[in-house]
């Protein structure tokens, strides 16, 4: 995957990963590391750049949910050929009246990622992360490393090692 970019041991090369991510590397031990032009961040440019299908990526997702004064956050992680089931699943499991994706900027200044490389390794401690199983059981997967100069590439079930992290079928169709 990404074959033709040289990919390093990610916790050999903190200065590649945002800042979030730094702290939290060390759960994720297999992830590679690799640079990319921050224009092709996005996973549709990543790989049409590169000749990988999008099935390959990762892409994490902010929902909040509301009910009265109460504010819920989750990270969702689907590959990049589904979609988070926003409105039912995770509204339900959130146990709440509305469920949407949280602004850019809340999720940008609230993780410390850069908007386009969010990415669970490093997210705040109280929010949960829910993986779908395709993603979960994924050979490898491309995720963010939360700049949008690099990317990850990891077995899917390593990411289970993060705190917080479960595994949630029907999380994305």
């Amino acid at each position: 995957m990404f074959d033709s970019l040289p990919q390093f041991p990610a916790v050999d090369h903190p200065e590649l990963l945002g800042e979030p991510v730094r702290r939290l590397i060390d759960l994720v031990p297999q992830a590679r590391v690799f640079s990319i032009d921050p224009g092709l961040s996005d996973t549709e440019s990543l790989c049409t750049a590169f000749g990988e299908p999008e099935s390959t990526s990762g892409n994490c997702v902010i929902v909040r949910g509301h009910r009265g004064a109460i504010t819920r956050t989750v990270a969702c992680l689907a590959l990049a050929t589904t979609r988070v089931d926003v409105n039912k699943l995770v509204r339900k499991r959130l146990d709440v009246r509305k469920a949407s994706f949280a602004p850019m900027d809340e999720a940008t200044t609230e993780s410390g990622m850069e908007y386009g490389a969010i990415t669970p390794v490093g997210l705040p401690d109280d929010w949960p992360i829910w993986i779908d199983p395709a993603v979960a059981s994924a050979t490898e997967v491309c995720i963010g490393a939360g700049t949008r100069s690099a990317k990850l590439v990891l077995p899917g079930e390593a990411l289970l090692a993060l705190p917080h992290a479960e595994v949630i079928e029907g999380l994305a169709r």
